[in-house]
Parts: C-alpha cells; sequence; structure tokens
C-alpha cells in the first residue's frame, strides 16, 4: 500500500491508502474525496479531477502528454504543478505525495 495525501481548497486533509497501477483518481472517487469527479472515467476525457501537486512530485512523474495538455487547457485555475489524477498511476515511489485539489467553478 502506498499513502497519498488529498488536501481539499478548504484545507481538509484525505490520507487514502492505493495499490501500484491504480490511478489516482481511480483511489480518490473510491474513498469519496470531495472535488474528485472523474467524470469520464479516467479516459482522460474531461478536467474533472484536475490536482495541483506539491513541488516537487513532478520529478517523480512522466510529463502530461498531449491530450492531458489539452483537457488541463479546459479547467480552471491551472498551475504549473497541475496534473489530471486519473493520469498519475500509483507507484511506491510516490509514498506521501500531496494532490491539492482547486475549488471548481460549476
Amino acid at each position: 500500500m502506498t499513502t497519498i495525501i488529498f488536501v481539499e481548497a478548504n484545507g481538509t486533509r484525505h490520507a487514502v491508502d492505493g495499490v501500484d497501477g491504480q490511478s489516482l483518481m481511480d483511489i480518490a472517487v473510491t474513498a469519496r474525496i470531495p472535488g474528485i469527479v472523474g467524470d469520464c472515467g479516467g479516459c482522460c476525457a474531461c478536467a474533472t479531477c484536475h490536482v495541483e501537486l506539491d513541488d516537487g512530485w513532478q520529478r517523480l512523474l512522466p510529463p502530461a502528454d498531449e491530450a492531458e495538455t489539452t483537457m488541463l487547457e479546459a479547467a480552471v485555475t491551472v498551475t504549473r504543478n497541475s496534473r489530471l489524477c486519473c493520469q498519475i498511476k500509483l507507484r511506491t515511489e510516490l509514498e506521501g505525495l500531496v494532490a491539492h485539489i482547486p475549488e471548481q467553478a460549476i
């Protein structure tokens, strides 16, 4: 098990365990983390799983591909640390990763 920390816009922290190969979106949706919707089911066809990673974590991840970058362009409050958590697969090196959930404009 690897623990990921999801932080809501209001500061509420959720430590959630997952197994290698799971997407962060699947972990968050299963744990019912507020603000992670995953409307497309992880197909990279929406931005309802947008998170902002704490500094330093991007170097441990493959860069966003063209599809993810295009979807992020539609997201609100995109930063240099923005990612779609459906595109991040869990592995033990990501133990303790912190993913902030931005306020959604719905």
